[in-house]
């Protein structure tokens, strides 16, 4: 646990021995905009710290404590013109440049402006090289997936990418770690349980976005309860959840008893109603933190009958979903066919846009391709092309020359290599996050700041740790991990996909990618609040510390398969996204989703003369296709304009 693990960073030719954490990101930044030229430029191979990386959200910290413009000086404008200028390099900015360019042209000039270092936002990708083995991971936007059917327009960019998702069965093996006796496992650590024991575990304990858990049967049940450190009285209660059918609201209609269900937390009506030990609810904590970056207490329980967790059978409550109800606890059998996971998430469909946008930064043209497909950095700002990616670049201002009812173009500031630079543009499309848009954007109307600022965002880690091997999972009979107590609350193998000349891991012997979820909550505190903590605690925290976090976890999780994280861990890459996942509107706290009434995201929106506001935060829905019906619905404001 001691001994160093040897990674090395290169930027710029240079190798960095110390973590990305440690990088004197300021110092490259500073009167260097040309950096992304260098052949050495590729950001995917970076380990450490990823996602939001430092050096990416400094001008935009400044900004917000009002002293970025005490040192900033005069802008220096560039004397470029643009159709169009795109705030915001995720999937939500590019597939708006590609709307824009399908009703404008493809000789429409567009630029796309984003502070991080790679383009794509949070479908981010990972790139591991361990021995001669090549591995992808994901580092933010996992799938093609919602709990609602895609939209036309959704689903016609996804066809037009020639991404064909009833084809992913023929890329998934789906059966590799079944064949191979793995199953889904839970860790519960010492801290929380009282002991460090790893054990068999049913699947619907967890929840989750991993689609390789095996079903719970009867003998996983019995194994569980056989060996599970809680009380004797919370294993009787877990026996109880799966059988009760008492009926708790007596006397009320169906309505009536979702109506209660909104208002309370699963964790309140497993304590206060079911009265289960609270070695259960320790249990069930950390079940939905894959979907809304919160625990169980504070989850509504309607939106845990949706989600199929245990303890309402009994309440006899008819199948439509009941006011107030969160979209991802509504089934959809349409929508759950509806699945398509590249080996780095959502990174591909942001590659396929550059592709589309700038075709000579990818070689290739089919959604197979672009797998291996390496990325030209230097052909994403090019002269040459009328679309232009400037990465490393932080829009400080965006305001309309003149009034916004009579303007003909926006001025748009942007910091980049210690300077400030101005462009123009006929039209702006602010695809950034919204809590950013009233610092940057202060001609908006008073109102409509309110409510971008309302968005919040949900902080989450994404960490994909470079195995040399996965024997010690294999001897340990599990391929994914629950612990409701640790960092990581989740970690599981690599699904195997192998697409486009990319092979996926088959034989434990081989190098593996493992990725880790972490949602740092604070139990017991208003969801908003818990967003708000826990996003200063991403930012406070050093990699040093998660890796260490990191390592320690594997080791107790693994230790008696044989794993040692000093031999077996070859890479780590810490995804911090302190703005993670749009905020998805929660009936225990937002009265406005249960009671009715205009949304905040609808105001915030609202296009503003030249100005129109994408992103999924402007539907309070964290999917790749809500990402795209906002660029598609801004794309046509401005255009209609």
């Amino acid at each position: 646990m001691k001994r160093n693990i040897t990674r090395r960073d290169f930027l710029n030719g240079v190798a960095v021995t110390a973590g990305a954490a440690m990088m004197p990101w300021h110092l490259f930044a500073e009167g260097d905009n040309d950096r992304e030229k260098s052949p050495d430029y590729y950001p995917p191979a970076l380990t450490g710290l990823r996602g939001s990386h430092p050096g990416s959200f400094d001008s935009a910290h400044a900004l917000r404590d009002g002293t970025f413009w005490d040192a900033a000086g005069t802008p220096q404008d560039t004397g470029e013109n643009f159709d169009l200028i795109i705030v915001g390099g995720g999937i939500s900015g590019l597939s708006a440049a590609h709307f824009y360019r399908k009703s404008a042209g493809a000789n429409a000039r567009i630029l796309i402006l984003d502070n991080h270092d790679d383009f794509g936002g949070h479908a981010k990708r990972n790139e591991f090289r361990v021995g001669n083995a090549f591995r992808l991971g994901f580092g933010g936007t996992y799938s093609i997936e919602s709990p609602a059917p895609y939209s036309k327009e959704a689903r016609g960019l996804v066809e037009e990418l020639g991404i064909d998702v009833a084809s992913y069965p023929k890329y998934h093996n789906a059966d590799l770690y079944r064949s191979l006796g793995l199953r889904s496992t839970i860790f519960f650590d010492k801290e929380t349980f009282g002991v460090d024991r790893l054990i068999v575990g049913p699947a619907s304990l967890r929840g989750g976005e991993e689609d390789y858990v095996v079903p719970a049967d009867q003998d996983t049940w019995k194994q569980f309860l056989a060996n599970a450190p809680i009380a004797a009285q919370a294993k009787s209660d877990l026996d109880r959840l799966r059988h009760d059918n008492q009926d708790y609201f007596p006397g009320l209609t169906s309505t009536e008893k979702k109506a209660k269900l909104a208002r309370m937390s699963y964790a309140t009506y497993l304590r206060d109603i079911v009265k289960v030990h609270e070695d259960v609810v320790k249990l069930y904590q950390a079940g939905p933190q894959p979907l809304f970056g919160l625990g169980i207490d504070a989850v509504p329980a309607q939106d845990a009958w949706g989600l199929d967790l245990p303890g309402f059978a009994g309440l006899k409550l008819d199948p439509a979903p009941g006011k107030g109800m969160n979209r991802d606890a509504i089934p959809n059998e349409e929508a759950e066919k509806y699945f398509f996971h590249f080996p780095d998430g959502n990174a591909s469909i942001a590659r396929m846009l550059v592709r589309k946008l700038i075709p000579e930064t990818m070689a290739g043209n089919s959604a197979a391709d672009v797998v291996l497909a390496k990325a030209n950095y230097s052909k994403l700002d090019s002269s040459l092309s009328p679309v232009k990616i400037r990465l490393n670049s932080t829009a400080v201002r965006v305001k309309h020359v003149g009034d916004a009812a009579t303007a003909k173009e926006v001025e748009v500031a942007y910091a980049r290599g210690g300077k400030v630079y101005t462009a123009k543009a006929k039209n702006c499309i602010l695809a950034c996050w919204h809590v950013v848009i009233p610092y940057i954007c202060p001609e908006l109307p008073q109102k409509q700041r309110d409510a971008l600022a309302s968005a919040q965002k949900v902080p989450l880690l994404y960490t994909n740790v470079a195995l040399r091997d996965w024997k010690s999972f294999q001897k340990l009979n599990t391929n994914a991990v629950y612990a409701p107590g640790c960092y990581h609350t989740r970690m599981g193998l690599d699904l195997a996909v192998s697409i486009g000349g990319y092979e996926c891991a088959r034989k434990p012997e081989e190098p593996i990618v493992v990725h880790m979820m972490k949602t740092p909550c604070r139990p017991g505190r208003p969801s908003r609040e818990q967003h708000t903590l826990g996003r200063i605690e991403l930012f406070n925290t050093t990699f040093e510390t998660m890796e260490r976090k990191i390592r320690e976890q594997l080791a107790r999780t693994l230790g008696a398969g044989g794993f040692d994280p000093a031999r077996d861990i070859a890479a780590i890459t810490v995804n911090r996204w302190p703005h993670g996942y749009a905020y998805e509107y929660n009936s225990l706290v937002d009265s406005f989703w249960l009671e009715g009434g205009e949304l905040p995201c609808e105001v915030a929106r609202k296009n503003f003369g030249r100005i129109a506001i994408a992103n999924a935060d402007a539907g309070a829905y964290a999917y790749t296709d809500e990402a795209i019906n906002q660029a598609w619905r801004a794309v046509g404001e401005i255009v209609k304009g």
